[in-house]
């Protein structure tokens, strides 16, 4: 079980459109939050009207190898955190759960309570210069674990995740949704004494079993080392089996879908006004900034030109390139 790999991929998961380039506060990019898998509060009218959802439906098939099978999972999420009047950053959340297999319903409430405290402002040198009212509001919802025989050894699993929290039906707008929302919201499955069946490619006796599997805000891939059946994430960003995180990248960039290189060279573009934008903005985006700034050079040397593998080619393709 490659535990650490695991996490790589759930935290680039988790941060895909934390921020975007160049990242600064006031970039049009950047005046709405912008992220997969958000789960709104149930009022919210994006979700009444059926454009934007409150609940995360997954489920997928295991073996188990013998009666000591159990299942430990993990929900992951950001919550919103108001820090003063104009900015905002992303806290990382997490509800655990566990249940032997096979089961019945196991449900897990949770509740983050409001919280409103005064933080330390600091300045660029990292000197304190005041304080900042720093609020979140509260969060409340549900994780749902049912699993049900299908087969001589084999459970189909479901997973379920609401947000149940209340939305004030005076305030209607997104920024105030997105206040009591779940980020990036996803599972992580981890299993003993069993193994999971990939959705992607499935052996044949499981196929129709598998076509019927409903995934809603999400869909299951196995992660870990190539062959590994033991954990599954289930994503809100579509993947294959076994992603990895590029070796050659320095570490996140939050913008979705962009390149390394290329962000590298658009923040090596920022003026030195901008900087000190990004600086006053979020943690994580000004240890982006200073990683890029003290190695530019060496993350280029790395990403540029990169050969994954070769193959021959036959002699047709020689003739007709």
């Amino acid at each position: 079980m490659s535990r650490e790999l695991a996490r790589k991929v759930a935290d680039a998961v988790l941060y895909e459109g934390y921020m975007l380039y160049p990242y600064r506060r006031s970039a049009i990019k950047n005046q709405q939050r912008w992220s997969f898998g958000i789960l709104y509060p149930p009022a919210f009218e994006e979700v009444q009207s059926g454009t934007e959802r409150s609940v995360m439906h997954s489920e997928c098939l295991l073996e188990m190898k013998n009666r000591d099978a159990k299942l430990e999972g993990e929900l992951r999420f950001l919550q919103l955190t108001q820090i003063g009047d104009d900015r905002e950053e992303g806290i990382e959340r997490s509800v655990e759960f566990s249940m032997p297999l096979p089961g019945d319903w196991h449900t897990v409430p949770f509740t983050l309570p409001a919280n409103s405290h005064l933080g330390s402002l600091m300045d660029d040198s990292g000197r304190t210069i005041g304080t900042v009212k720093r609020t979140q509001q509260e969060l409340s919802g549900t994780a749902t674990v049912l699993s049900e025989p299908v087969g001589d050894g084999v459970i189909k699993l479901t997973v379920e995740v609401i947000n149940e929290s209340r939305c004030d039906s005076t305030r209607r707008d997104r920024n105030s949704a997105l206040q009591r929302s779940l980020l990036s919201a996803h599972t992580i499955l981890s299993l003993s004494h069993g193994e999971f069946i990939s959705l992607l490619d499935p052996p044949a006796h499981l196929r129709d079993a598998v076509s019927r599997c409903k995934n809603v805000g999400n869909f299951p891939v196995l992660i870990g080392e190539e062959g590994e059946r033991d954990m599954m994430l289930c994503s809100p960003i579509v993947l294959y089996d076994y992603p990895q995180i590029a070796p050659e990248s320095a570490g996140d960039f939050y913008d979705a879908t962009e390149m390394d290189e290329m962000l590298t060279l658009r923040v090596m573009t920022l003026t030195d006004e901008e900087k000190t934008e990004v600086r006053n903005s979020d943690e994580r985006v000004r240890d982006l900034l200073q990683r890029t700034e003290e190695t530019a050079r060496e993350q280029l040397m790395r990403t540029h030109g990169t050969i994954r593998g070769l193959r021959p080619t036959t002699p047709s393709q020689k003739e007709s390139a």
